[in-house]
C-alpha cells in the first residue's frame, strides 16, 4: 500500500527544532490536522478500500500496521490480528487506549471501492465519498493513524502510556472479541478507553446497551415434498414460532428491542427441509428486559415446534422412524451493559475539549467496544472521528470530509487529558 505524502515526517528542519513546551506541542499537533488534511482523507478511502468482512479482518489489519510504522510506536499484532501500538509515558505501567475497530458488517466479496463526488477528475476536493463501511469505521480508522501521526510529529509525551489499537470484532457476531482482548492483555493497567467509531461530533456515548443475539435451530427427518407430504417441517415450525414471538410486547421505559435478522433453511423448493435457523438480536438498557426477551423467544419456538409435531400427527405423517422435530438455542455473543458515572474524569475530558472547541454534545446510550471496559468499571466512551457520515451499514454508506479537522482535534485533546495525570 503506497502511503499519502504526510507533511513533516523526518524532515531535517523538523529535528532542527529547538525544545518546545508541552503546550506549544499541543498547538503543533492541533495544527497538524489542517496542514495534513488531504493526505488524511488519502489515507482514509485506501483504508477502506481494503475489506474486512467480519472474522476476517487481517489485510485490513496489516494495512493499518503499515500506516503506522511512521509514528513512533512500539508495534505488534496480536493472535486475533489487533494491531497494537504503544506510545510510552512517564508512566509506563497504567496505559490509556485509544481503539478504532477493524471490521464492516459486509460480506467477502463486496465492492468497497470509494465512489468520488465531484469526479476525482475535477480540481476540486471531493465532496462526498461513498463506499461500504466508510464511515462505520473507515473514518475511526483514519483518526486512530492520523492521531498517532500528530503526536509523534509533535512530539507530545503524556504521562501514562498511550496504546493505539486497531481491533477486531466490533460488528455483528464478533461479539466484540477484540475489544475483550485488549481488556485481558492489559488487564489491572487500563485507566481508560476511547474509541472511535463512525464521524459524528454531536453525542459522546458513555452508556453500553446490552443485547443478546441467538441463533435457533429446527431440525427433522426432511423428505419430498409430494411423496413425504405431511411430515413435520422446520420451516414451517420456526415460522409459527417467530409468529408468536413477534407479538410479544416490550416496554417504552426501560427501552427494549427485538430482530429477527436472519433467516436461512431448505435445499430445494419441492424439498421438506431438514433444517431450518433464524438468527435473532435481543437489546435493552435493562439485563432483566433481555432475559424476559429470551424467555419469550424460547417459549415462542418450543410452541411452534410441538403445534407443528402436532400436525403431523394428525395428518398421521409420523411413521415409525419418521422422528418428530427437535430445536436448540444458541448463544451467538453478549453485550454487557454498562454506565460512565457523570463525574468521571474522562467525561470531564470530552468536555473540556468540546468547550475548547466550540462544540456541543449530548450523551447517548449505544452497543460499541466501550460497552466491554464500561461492564469492568473501566472508564470509556465512544466518539466520532469528525466530518460527516450516513447510510452506514448500507452499500451506499457516505462520507463527508468537511471538517473533519474538528473532530480529530477534539480526540486528540481528549486523549491527552485523559492521558495526564
Amino acid at each position: 500500500m503506497a502511503h499519502a505524502a504526510i507533511s513533516g515526517s523526518g524532515t531535517a528542519a523538523a529535528q532542527a527544532r529547538p525544545p518546545a513546551t508541552d503546550e506549544a506541542r499541543l498547538e503543533r499537533a492541533l495544527g497538524w490536522f489542517e496542514r495534513n488534511a488531504e493526505a488524511v482523507t488519502a489515507q482514509h478511502i485506501r483504508i477502506t478500500e481494503v475489506p474486512a468482512p467480519p472474522f476476517e479482518e487481517r489485510l485490513r489489519a496489516a494495512a493499518v500496521r503499515r500506516l503506522l510504522e511512521g509514528a513512533g510506536l512500539k508495534l505488534r499484532t496480536d493472535e486475533l490480528h489487533n494491531v497494537i501500538g504503544e506510545r510510552p509515558g512517564r508512566d509506563s505501567r497504567n496505559v490509556v487506549i485509544l481503539s478504532a475497530h477493524l471490521d464492516t458488517v459486509f460480506p467477502a466479496g463486496t465492492d468497497t471501492r470509494v465512489r468520488r463526488d465531484p469526479p476525482a477528475a475535477t480540481t476540486r476536493p471531493p465532496q462526498r465519498l461513498s463506499a461500504p463501511g466508510i464511515t462505520d469505521n473507515g473514518a475511526g480508522l483514519a483518526a486512530l493513524v492520523a492521531v498517532a501521526r500528530a503526536m509523534h510529529e509533535a512530539r507530545i509525551r503524556t504521562h501514562y502510556t498511550v496504546v493505539f489499537a486497531a481491533n477486531v470484532g466490533e460488528e455483528g457476531e464478533g461479539n466484540l472479541r477484540g475489544m475483550r482482548k485488549l481488556m485481558e492483555t492489559y488487564q489491572g493497567r487500563v485507566r481508560a478507553v476511547i474509541a472511535l467509531d463512525g464521524a459524528s461530533v454531536d453525542h459522546v456515548t458513555t452508556m453500553g446497551l446490552g443485547s443478546k443475539r441467538l441463533e435457533v435451530t429446527v431440525s427433522g427427518p426432511g423428505g419430498h415434498s409430494w411423496s413425504d407430504f405431511g411430515m413435520p417441517n422446520p420451516i414451517h415450525a420456526l415460522s409459527r414460532g417467530l409468529a408468536r414471538f413477534v407479538t410479544t410486547r416490550v416496554p417504552e421505559e426501560p427501552r427494549t428491542t427485538f430482530n429477527v435478522g436472519e433467516i436461512v433453511g431448505g435445499t430445494s423448493v419441492n424439498s421438506i427441509p431438514f433444517s431450518a435457523s433464524c438468527k435473532v438480536d435481543l437489546r435493552s438498557t435493562s439485563e432483566e428486559e433481555i432475559g424476559k426477551l429470551e424467555t419469550a423467544l424460547r417459549q415462542s419456538v418450543e410452541i411452534g415446534v410441538m403445534e407443528e409435531n402436532d400436525a403431523a400427527r394428525d395428518r398421521r405423517a409420523l411413521r415409525p422412524g419418521n422422528g418428530t422435530l427437535q430445536w436448540k438455542m444458541t448463544v451467538l455473543g453478549v453485550r454487557p451493559a454498562g454506565e460512565l458515572p457523570g463525574g468521571s474524569f474522562l467525561l470531564e475530558a470530552v468536555r473540556a475539549a468540546d468547550k475548547q472547541l466550540g462544540l456541543r454534545s449530548r450523551a447517548e446510550r449505544s452497543s460499541t467496544d466501550a460497552n466491554i471496559p464500561l461492564s469492568m468499571g473501566i472508564p470509556a466512551v465512544s466518539i466520532g472521528a469528525g466530518g460527516r457520515g450516513g447510510g452506514a451499514h448500507s452499500l451506499g454508506e457516505w462520507y463527508e470530509p468537511a471538517g473533519r479537522e474538528t473532530g480529530l482535534k477534539r480526540v486528540l485533546l481528549t486523549l491527552v487529558r485523559a492521558a495526564e495525570k
